[in-house]
């Protein structure tokens, strides 16, 4: 698990940890969803023990990636312009080409048959056992970040930001490692303005 420190939004904490071969993705997304309907008391408590942005890892190209989108979300939390109900979704939403908030929770966050997942927890404080109460959650094995590259399926991002047809991606054709950095740096630039041209 990784932590991120931001002191210019309220000294927020975000914790960040990557999951590999998780076998209960369908159970967690119906945990959420449950949380999410039920309004009582004991609906507070799910929500908060599922208060997390899970997210897709094979759609993510890069830690830079998913850190431009979480700063994108504080940056909209601080600023009281969050599109969405919460931090965490506001995060799945930054990650989304579009502005379909709906799409973005289907597309980034967690589906049924899902075996990668990227866990991310906003905080104002060091909450104690947050990786605990992530491994209480996810059953699978929380592996290094140096993994997340394996992890990456390419071909969906391209298909998500419509690159099939871009020209700097046809001139480096067939040099894998040239093609996902332009990717990455197109995948990237394009979280870090999406606050600013929706």
């Amino acid at each position: 698990m990784e932590t991120y420190y931001y002191s210019q939004f309220n000294h927020a904490v975000v914790h960040v940890a990557l999951f590999d071969d998780v076998t209960n993705a369908a159970a967690i997304r119906s945990r959420i969803v449950q949380a999410a309907r039920n309004l009582s008391v004991d609906g507070n408590t799910e929500r908060e023990a599922v208060n997390f942005a899970f997210i897709d890892a094979r759609l993510i190209s890069s830690t830079l990636h998913l850190q431009t989108a979480i700063y994108q979300a504080l940056l909209a939390e601080a600023q009281g312009q969050l599109r969405t109900k919460t931090v965490h979704s506001e995060i799945l939403w930054a990650l989304n080409p579009t502005n379909n908030i709906t799409e973005a929770i289907r597309r980034y966050g967690v589906s049924d048959g899902l075996t990668t997942l990227i866990v991310v927890r906003v905080d104002v404080s060091n909450t104690p056992d947050i990786q605990r109460c992530m491994c209480d959650i996810i059953q699978g094995c929380m592996v290094p970040f140096q993994a997340l590259g394996q992890m990456t399926d390419w071909s969906i991002i391209k298909k998500h930001y419509k690159l099939d047809s871009e020209s700097a991606l046809k001139e480096v054709q067939g040099n894998m490692d040239r093609e996902r950095f332009i990717i990455n740096n197109i995948v990237v630039s394009s979280v870090a303005m999406k606050n600013v041209m929706a």
